[in-house]
């Protein structure tokens, strides 16, 4: 689950991390309200979860209140587009405005799950304010990391190795390995997935300070935060992937034509490879999990459906704790319940998958039956007017 930058701050300040102050407004002239009362300088900064907003024009420094209203006024209501937000860009409803920094250098700080070594590593750089991925492209050299044990957690040598590389001295290097501490136990004591302070700056009065922050959070985890739950904003999300996650399903919105429904995550990414090789691209990425009922199958396939970009629908499903024959009986009902236009291929292989073939075929409903993945993928290339590759 992401979250704006103002709530990530919120939570890395609970922990102890400098951030500069601030208020978030939702109209103009409560933003007018919060510079006034923040005094001099403070940048506007538009609130998505996206990254690259300076360059898309929602970051703005202003001199006074009364530009902090002019800036704000322009980027409320904008669709923000940056390199994360797609050609459509995000709606902006509300910006956060924060006091100036007097800032001498910028530096990187984050925190990622290294699935490779089973261990969470810190990044660190002294190329802050840049785009990490293009740094570790480019520049790799210039990222340090520390892969933390799970047994032992963060230690104090890693922590002022970090803050050595970083450039830091004196009291700098103290509050370094200070706040690259905080950061660890905000990820673990919060089950992050990502967090990532960039940039990280040395003010000319020598403190660092969070000028930025972004976080994410385990899914699997946020039953035992509900506080961290609450934060969730779902205009920021897509609508059908909020749709789904009321059902239980895992859905992402993909740019392709055709409409995946599979059981198990690596089925569904397999499914989506074979549709990209047979010709096609896939629309989404949708597993139903392993314990499919006809109600979970039903609504599978109407969020599908509310898809406008769906072409062809290709279902997969591989029976192994999960029914072929239920499976069946829930595309047959959804179908039944439902207006569909565009063409349908149905896939089975596994548990009473010939019973579940019979049920298909013998609905009486427009759709095709597959026995292969190769043929299922090449028929609904052929189903949204392409041509299968050999």
């Amino acid at each position: 689950m992401k979250v704006h930058e103002y709530q990530a701050k919120a939570v890395l300040k609970s922990h102890g991390i400098p951030v500069p102050h601030g208020g978030l407004a939702r109209t103009a002239e409560e933003a007018k309200q919060i510079a006034r009362d923040l005094g001099g300088a403070v940048v506007v900064k538009a609130q998505i979860h996206a990254g690259g907003r300076g360059k898309g024009g929602g970051v703005k420094l202003a001199r006074d209140p009364q530009e902090a209203y002019r800036h704000s006024s322009n980027i409320i209501g904008m669709d923000l587009i940056t390199h994360q937000t797609g050609p459509g860009g995000q709606k902006v409803k509300q910006v956060w405005i924060e006091e100036a920094t007097d800032i001498n250098r910028e530096l990187y700080l984050g925190i990622v799950l290294d699935r490779a070594q089973s261990r969470l590593v810190i990044m660190a750089s002294q190329a802050g304010g840049m785009d990490i991925e293009e740094v570790a492209a480019k520049t790799p050299e210039k990222i340090l990391k520390e892969a933390v044990d799970p047994g032992a957690g963060l230690q104090p040598f890693q922590a002022r190795r970090l803050a050595f590389g970083l450039g830091l001295e004196g009291d700098g290097l103290k509050q370094g390995v200070q706040l690259i501490t905080a950061l660890h136990k905000a990820y673990v004591a919060t089950d992050c997935a990502l967090a990532e302070i960039n940039p990280l700056v040395v003010t000319r009065q020598g403190d660092l300070v969070a000028l930025d922050a972004k976080m994410n959070f385990d899914d699997n985890a946020l039953s035992r935060h509900r506080d961290i739950l609450q934060l969730r904003d779902t205009d920021e999300e897509d609508p059908l992937e909020v749709e789904a996650s009321k059902y239980g399903l895992n859905y992402i919105k993909l740019d392709g034509e055709v409409g995946c429904m599979v059981n198990g995550a690596g089925l569904a990414m397999a499914t989506m490879d074979i549709v990209k090789y047979a010709g096609c691209s896939p629309a989404n990425f949708l597993d139903v999990g392993g314990g499919t009922n006809v109600e979970r199958v039903q609504n599978a396939f109407r969020i599908l459906m509310s898809d406008d970009d769906v072409k062809a629908v290709l279902i997969n499903i591989f029976g192994g704790i999960v029914r072929c024959d239920l499976v069946a009986e829930g595309v047959v009902q959804a179908l039944q319940g439902i207006t569909v236009d565009i063409p349908v291929v149905v896939r089975l292989q596994g548990t009473n998958a010939e019973a579940g073939a019979r049920i298909l075929e013998g609905s009486g409903l427009k759709f095709r039956v597959a026995r292969e993945l190769k043929e299922a993928a090449e028929a609904v290339v052929e189903a949204v007017g392409g041509a299968p590759n050999p």
